[in-house]
């Protein structure tokens, strides 16, 4: 069953769209799904990209 990460609804696999793959601590991982019309709306936060942002603007933030 596809759940959208929007809306938390299921969604039929014809209007099911493929926004990501999120890893698993101890195993393959998920595929991340959102309707059709969500698709626009969901969030993509990669963890690793997110921490090193954060480096950079704290960095920023203490040099001004």
């Amino acid at each position: 069953m596809m759940i959208c990460r929007h809306c938390d609804q299921a969604i039929d696999p014809g209007n099911a769209v493929l926004v990501m793959h999120e890893m698993g601590n101890s195993g393959p991982g998920w595929d991340v799904y959102a309707c059709r019309e969500h698709v626009d709306d969901v969030e993509i936060i990669d963890p690793v990209v997110l921490r090193i942002m954060t480096r950079i603007w704290t960095a920023q933030a203490a040099r001004d």
